[in-house]
């Protein structure tokens, strides 16, 4: 797309398979990522800029199961990927502090900090058992 280019609600709705209400929805949850310019009659209009945004939010909520809370914290650290399929294979998480991590699993550590703390509690459990 074109910068001068101003894409109507429609138009993007159709390009990124996504309704029209859900779009006015991820205004309102992601209101510094996407700013349409709005026109008589307040019909909302997007730039390119923010439509390839707006395919990279839907990419990382529906191909790759992150949660809005998970795509705003991306946003809040600035980073935000300008593709979500590099940025998941990129090893993105640990950029993002291993916000996608947390939203596929909802635990607040990881698989492998898991994994240690539980061979540390078999550990103390073997030595309990001497004692």
């Amino acid at each position: 797309m074109d910068n001068e280019y101003f894409a109507s609600i429609n138009e993007v709705s159709k390009r990124l398979s996504v309704p029209a209400h859900t779009l006015r929805y991820w205004e309102k949850q992601f209101p510094v990522a996407i700013r349409p310019t709005t026109g008589a009659g307040g019909r909302r209009y997007y730039r390119a800029e923010t439509v390839d945004r707006l395919v990279v939010i839907r990419d990382l909520l529906y191909k790759h199961g992150m949660t809005i809370a998970g795509v705003k914290k991306l946003l809040r650290e600035g980073a935000l990927p300008k593709n979500a399929d590099d940025f998941v294979q990129g090893g993105g998480e640990a950029l993002a502090g291993n916000a996608l991590q947390q939203q596929k699993t909802g635990a607040s550590i990881n698989e492998q900090q898991l994994n240690t703390v539980i061979n540390l509690l078999e550990q103390a459990k073997d030595l309990l058992k001497v004692v």
